[in-house]
């Protein structure tokens, strides 16, 4: 996985006392975010940044304490639609870091967050609901 990407940012997950002991590490390329869980059997989960429809910045106390955070990533995706990004360092730098590269892939595909954004269904407008 090392030499796979050029990597924009890395980081693993936090847990007590905001150390990095965890088998979740997280990866930000240019155009992707990778999320890597597992110890003898690995799951990598990854979305395409100028795939993202919003993101939230979360900080629970025991996070606060230990200067992490929590990033909660709306992404227009099938298997998960909001992916978390758990306890990392500096939440705001890596928060700013995704905007940044967000705004660079839409740009590059000439997509904005409105060419995303549909309806949940399909609108019958005879009847006036949704199938």
């Amino acid at each position: 996985m090392k030499n796979d990407f050029d990597y924009l940012w890395t980081d693993k997950k936090r847990t007590l006392f905001g150390l990095p002991l965890s088998f979740t590490r997280y990866f930000l390329t240019e155009d992707k975010f990778i999320t890597r869980s597992g110890f003898l059997s690995i799951t990598e989960d990854e979305f395409d940044l100028y795939r993202v429809t919003d993101k939230k910045l979360k900080f629970s106390l025991w996070e606060r304490m230990f200067k992490c955070g929590t990033i909660m990533v709306h992404v227009k995706d099938v298997d998960t639609p909001i992916k978390v990004i758990d306890s990392v360092k500096e939440p705001r730098k890596v928060h700013n870091l995704l905007e940044t590269h967000i705004n660079i892939n839409r740009d590059r595909y000439k997509i904005r967050g409105r060419d995303m954004v549909g309806m949940g269904g399909e609108y019958d407008h005879d009847d006036g609901v949704f199938m």
